[in-house]
């Protein structure tokens, strides 16, 4: 095994359980201890763990970007059921963007059974997923691939953008606060998202609760200018009277009005 695989697999046992001992870790993937203390020395540079009395601790800072790898596997059941929530929005035959968040992957394997679909994406990810699909327009922002993410972003990302004008956007986000709103912990997510909300008639905000409540770095947009939020729980009172009052339709597993959709 590499020692980067090695380093992913401890990483997403941290995210799972929070804490890793070394002993435990050295029996595991069958390497002495300080080969291990090792590991954990190079994620704690990173930035994704703490290290501790024989172990370490996940760092939960948000402004801490996991990898791409690690992410996507994080609340598969939540994305699975923002994905589905969120296909029964999609009209066969809309032009959409969709951005590099792994949640935008899981909207793109839901899409799948649409017909005559134009995809427009800065994600490598996504990219793949949609090889197999036929009758569909795939288009890539193309721009600068950002390591790590799977995600084109820059300048060149932006000015692709800004040439389409399309019926939806479908997007993610770091963090969601009610006065700041849209937030990514880089700059580069934070000005592609940005330009995919000003470049779309419809703007769908797919967050999980998890992100409520919370600040990052960029400032992608402001919550006034979401048509529909979908997420994977009811929202508190305070949060579903802040989107009643700028309009905003929320969406959830098992909401009424998401039963209407399902139902047309």
């Amino acid at each position: 095994m590499l020692a980067l695989e090695r380093r992913n697999l401890i990483l997403e046992k941290l995210q799972q359980e929070k804490k890793v001992v070394v002993s435990e870790l050295s029996q595991l993937y069958n390497v002495s201890e300080e080969t291990i203390r090792r590991d954990l020395d190079k994620l704690e540079k990173e930035g994704f763990a703490t290290k501790s009395y024989g172990g370490a601790v996940v760092n939960e800072d948000l402004s801490i970007d996991m990898p791409f790898s690690i992410r996507k596997n994080q609340n598969v059941a939540g994305k699975q059921k923002m994905a589905e929530i969120v296909a029964d929005l999609v009209n066969e035959g809309d032009h959409l963007f969709l951005d590099a968040s792994t949640t935008a992957v899981f909207v793109a394997k839901a899409l799948k059974e649409k017909e005559r679909l134009t995809i427009i994406t800065n994600s490598m990810e996504i990219l793949l997923e949609l090889t197999d699909v036929s009758g569909w327009t795939i288009i890539s922002t193309g721009g600068n691939l950002k390591e790590g993410y799977l995600a084109f972003l820059g300048s060149r990302t932006e000015e692709a953008i800004r040439s389409f004008y399309v019926d939806k956007v479908i997007f993610s986000c770091k963090a969601l606060d009610m006065d700041w709103g849209i937030m990514e912990s880089r700059e580069s997510f934070g000005m592609a998202k940005k330009a995919m909300i000003r470049s779309a008639k419809k703007k769908i905000l797919v967050v999980d609760s998890t992100k409520f409540d919370q600040t990052a770095f960029s400032v992608a947009g402001k919550l006034r200018e979401v048509d529909v939020v979908v997420t994977d729980r009811r929202p508190s009172e305070r949060w579903l009277h802040q989107f009643s009052e700028q309009q905003i339709e929320c969406l959830y597993p098992g909401c009424a009005t998401q039963k209407k959709e399902q139902a047309v």
